[in-house]
C-alpha cells in the first residue's frame, strides 16, 4: 500500500487535515488581525470567506461545520442569558421591553418603506425583508465578555430587548410564511400562542428543577458540563417544536439555568471557554464559507439589493441605539455597546432569508419559479451579514474598551495594594472542594487565596504529608478551574491554632474560611476552643461553614443579624462578603435584623440592589422562630460576636444547640467580623487597616459607613 501525502484534491476531505486547519484558522486569524486591530470575530469571517466554497475551496460547509456552528450560535444565545445580572434584568426590565420595541419597530418600518418604494417588492416579500432587519445576532457578545463589561446596564438592556425584538422578528417570519402558503387560519393562530406559551413555561419552570436535583446529586465535572450542554440543545428544540427559532429556546435556558451555574464557579468557567475556544469559533468561520463575492460581479441588482439592506438595517439599528440612549440619558460609550450588540445579522436573519427563499409563490412561462425573496436578496443578505458584523464588532470592541479603561481608572493604587488576602484551613478531601467554592463566591476583585494544611510536628503517620499535599493539591486546582489562583501553604506545628493564627500573622490574612464536615454538626467544645483560640487572637471576618448541598443549589439565604452590629468595625467587611454571595449565585437574601441595623442594609440595597427582602427581628431569645421560615433549599448565614464586641448577645451562646437540633438538613454559615476591641492589639496588622479609619471615629454616622461600603463595593 503507497500513500502519497502530495494527491491532495480541493476541496479537502481528510478529516484529521480539515479539523487541523480550521484549528490553526481559529489560533493565528485572531492574531494576524489584532496588529491591524481588526476584531478577531471578524478574522474568523473573512477566514471562512477564504477557505470556503466560494473562496479558495479549500473545504466544503458540510454537515460537520453546520453542527458546530449551530452549537457555536446556541452558545452566544445560552450564554447571554446564562451571565445576564437576574436583579439587573428585573430592575431594567420595562427599559429592556421599551429598547425591544424600538429595534424592532424603526427596522420594520424602514424596512418595508424601503421593500415598497427602493427595491419594488410586493408587501409580503417587504414585510419579511423588514423582520431580517429588525432581528439581530449577539456576535459581538464574546468581545464584552473578554473586555469585562457585560455586567454594563446598556449590555443587560440590550440583551433583553434582543429576546423581544427577536421574538416578534420570527413570528413575523412564521405568519409571512403561513399566509404565502396559505396556512393561516384561526386554528394557527391557536396552536401558535398555545405552543409558545408551553414551551416557555416548561423551560422557565422545569428546567431549574431538573438542575437543582441533578446539581445535587452529580459533582463530576464532566458529567455537569454535559448535562448542561444537553439542556441547552433540549430547550433549543423545544422552541422550534413550538414554531420559533432555537436560539431563543437557547436564551430562556440560559435564564432557567443562571442561578443554578454561579459566576465564579469552576463550571462557568469550563462553559465558557469551550464556548469561546472552539464552538463560536466554529460558527463565524461557517457564517464567512456563506459568502459569494463572485455574485456581485455578475448583476448590478444583486449590488443594488445589499446597499439597501445593509444601509437600511445599519440605519433603523443606529436609530434605534440612538433614541434608547437620549430616553434613558445613557452615555456615548453605552449607546455604542448596544449599537454594537444589535447590528449585527446572523442567525435570524439567516433563518428568515432561507424560509422566503424556498417558498415558491408562481412560475414564470418560461418555467423558472418564482421566490418570496430571490437570488439577489440571498446574495445582499450574506453581504449585509457581513458588513453589519464588521461593523457592529468594531463598534463594541470601541465601547467596551472604553467603559473597560474608565471603571480601571477608579482602582487607584491605594485600593489594588489593600488587597483582601483569604485563608482556607483544608483538611479533609470531602470538604476541600466547597470551602474553595465559598470562597471563590465571597471574594472580591482584589483578592488573593491561600489554602493551608497543618500536620502535627509529633505526627508518626508517614502518609501525612502525601495527604496533606493532596488535599492542597485537590484545593489549588478547584480553584483554577474558577479562574481563581490559589497559594498552597504546608506547615509543621504542634497546634492546630498556633498554626492558623501564625500564618494569619505572616500573610495579613483579612478573612479565614473555617469548614465543619458535612455529616457532623457544631459542638459546644468546639465553638468554645474556637472561641478561646482562632477567634481571640486573629482579628479576621471569619467564616464557619457547613454544607449538606452544593452553594449553586441555594434558592436564599436567610442573614441574621444582631442588634447594634452596624456599631461594629467589621460590618461592611462582612457586608461586602454577603453581597458578594447573592450577586455571583443569584439567590435571595432574606434579612433579619433590628430597625437600626436594616436602615444600613438598606442603604446599601438602594445602590447596589438585589433580590431581597428585610424582616424586623429584634429578639434573638425567640431565634428559633427563624425555623419556621426555614426550607429545604434555603441557608442560615448568622451574624455572630466575640463576648467583647458591641453587638454581643448571651443568647449566642445557645446557637451551637439550636444548629444541631433544628437545622442539621441545611447549610449554614457563621460569621464573626472583624472587632475594634482586638483591633487594640497591637500583635496583628492588616492590609486593610487604612480603609477602617474613615468609621472608626464615629461609628453612629451613616455617611461614613457609606464610604467604607462605596470603597468596598468599587473594588468588588
Amino acid at each position: 500500500m503507497r500513500l502519497n501525502i502530495f494527491e491532495i484534491k480541493l476541496p479537502l476531505e481528510n478529516p484529521v487535515l480539515l479539523f487541523s486547519l480550521i484549528l490553526f484558522i481559529i489560533l493565528f486569524a485572531p492574531i494576524l488581525l489584532n496588529k491591524l486591530k481588526i476584531p478577531h470575530l471578524i478574522g474568523l469571517i473573512i477566514s471562512g470567506a477564504i477557505i470556503g466554497p466560494n473562496g479558495l475551496n479549500l473545504m466544503l460547509r458540510n454537515s460537520s461545520i453546520i453542527l458546530f456552528g449551530t452549537v457555536g450560535l446556541l452558545y452566544i444565545m445560552f450564554l447571554a442569558g446564562l451571565e445576564i445580572d437576574l436583579a439587573d434584568f428585573k430592575k431594567n426590565s420595562k427599559k429592556s421591553l421599551v429598547f425591544g420595541l424600538y429595534t424592532f419597530l424603526i427596522p420594520m418600518a424602514l424596512g418595508v418603506l424601503s421593500g415598497l418604494y427602493i427595491l419594488d417588492f410586493s408587501l409580503q416579500t417587504s414585510v419579511l425583508l423588514a423582520s431580517m432587519f429588525a432581528s439581530h445576532t449577539l456576535i459581538a457578545y464574546p468581545i464584552i465578555s473578554k473586555l469585562g463589561v457585560t455586567k454594563n446596564r446598556a449590555v443587560n438592556i440590550t440583551i433583553g430587548g434582543t429576546m423581544i425584538t427577536d421574538t416578534l422578528a420570527l413570528l413575523v417570519l412564521a405568519v409571512i410564511a403561513g399566509m404565502a402558503t396559505g396556512e393561516i387560519t384561526n386554528e394557527f393562530w391557536i396552536r401558535l400562542s398555545i405552543s409558545v406559551l408551553l414551551f416557555a413555561a416548561i423551560i422557565i419552570f422545569t428546567f431549574p428543577i431538573i438542575g437543582r436535583w441533578f446539581f445535587k446529586r452529580f459533582d463530576d465535572n464532566i458529567s455537569q458540563y454535559i448535562f448542561v450542554l444537553g439542556m441547552v440543545f433540549l430547550g433549543a428544540f423545544l422552541a422550534e417544536a413550538a414554531g420559533i427559532e432555537a436560539i431563543i429556546g437557547a436564551f430562556l435556558a440560559g435564564l432557567a439555568l443562571n442561578r443554578l451555574i454561579p459566576r465564579t464557579s469552576p463550571l462557568m468557567n469550563r462553559i465558557e471557554f469551550v464556548g469561546n475556544a472552539l464552538f463560536i469559533p466554529f460558527f463565524l468561520i461557517g457564517v464567512g464559507m456563506l459568502i459569494d463575492y463572485q455574485a456581485f460581479f455578475k448583476d448590478l441588482e444583486t449590488i443594488k439589493v445589499a446597499a439597501v439592506m445593509t444601509i437600511v438595517a445599519t440605519t433603523a439599528k443606529f436609530l434605534a441605539a440612538w433614541i434608547t440612549q437620549k430616553t434613558f440619558r445613557f452615555s456615548v460609550d453605552e449607546r455604542r455597546l448596544i449599537f454594537g450588540l444589535s447590528n449585527a445579522q446572523a442567525a435570524a436573519t439567516l433563518a428568515a432569508v432561507l424560509v422566503g427563499y424556498n417558498i415558491i409563490t408562481g412560475q414564470l412561462p418560461n418555467g423558472e419559479v418564482v421566490r418570496l425573496l430571490d437570488e439577489t436578496v440571498l446574495n445582499g443578505t450574506i453581504l449585509m451579514i457581513l458588513i453589519t458584523c464588521t461593523i457592529a464588532s468594531f463598534i463594541a470592541q470601541k465601547g467596551a474598551q472604553n467603559i473597560a479603561l474608565a471603571e480601571a481608572a477608579e482602582d487607584t493604587p491605594y485600593e489594588t495594594e489593600n488587597e483582601e488576602r483569604i485563608l482556607i484551613p483544608v483538611n479533609n478531601l470531602e470538604t476541600a472542594e466547597e470551602l474553595i467554592n465559598l470562597s471563590v463566591t465571597i471574594k472580591s476583585k482584589h483578592s488573593r487565596l491561600y489554602a493551608l494544611n497543618i500536620i502535627h510536628n509529633n505526627s508518626a503517620d508517614k502518609s501525612a504529608d502525601k495527604k496533606a499535599k493532596a488535599i492542597l493539591h485537590k484545593a489549588v486546582n478547584t480553584a483554577a478551574a474558577a479562574d481563581a489562583p490559589m497559594q498552597e501553604l504546608l506547615r509543621y506545628d504542634l497546634n492546630i491554632v498556633n498554626g492558623i493564627t501564625s500564618v494569619v500573622r505572616e500573610n495579613n490574612i483579612t478573612d479565614l474560611i473555617l469548614g465543619l464536615h458535612h455529616k457532623k454538626g457544631i459542638t459546644d467544645s468546639f465553638l468554645g476552643d474556637l472561641t478561646e483560640g482562632i477567634l481571640t487572637r486573629c482579628n479576621t471576618t471569619t467564616l464557619i461553614y457547613k454544607y449538606t448541598q452544593p452553594l449553586a443549589t441555594i434558592k436564599r439565604y436567610l442573614v441574621a443579624v444582631p442588634d447594634g452590629a452596624e456599631r461594629e468595625i467589621g460590618f461592611p467587611y462582612w457586608l461586602i462578603k454577603v453581597w458578594n454571595i447573592a450577586k455571583n449565585t443569584g439567590a435571595k437574601l432574606v434579612f433579619y435584623a433590628s430597625r437600626k441595623t436594616l436602615d444600613y442594609i438598606t442603604m446599601v440595597h438602594e445602590n447596589h440592589p438585589l433580590e431581597s427582602e428585610f424582616n424586623l427581628f429584634d429578639n434573638w431569645n425567640d431565634f428559633l422562630i427563624l425555623s419556621r421560615d426555614i426550607k429545604k433549599d434555603d441557608c442560615l448565614l448568622i451574624i455572630l460576636s466575640r463576648r467583647e464586641g458591641a453587638s454581643y448577645n448571651k443568647s449566642m451562646a445557645r446557637i451551637p444547640t439550636y444548629l444541631n437540633k433544628y437545622f442539621q438538613t441545611i447549610n449554614y454559615i457563621l460569621i464573626y467580623p472583624i472587632q475594634s476591641a482586638l483591633m487594640e492589639e497591637r500583635s496583628l496588622s492588616f492590609t486593610n487597616h487604612s480603609v477602617l479609619e474613615p468609621i472608626s471615629d464615629n461609628l453612629d454616622r451613616l455617611d461614613d459607613i457609606g464610604k467604607t461600603i462605596a470603597n468596598l463595593f468599587r473594588k468588588r
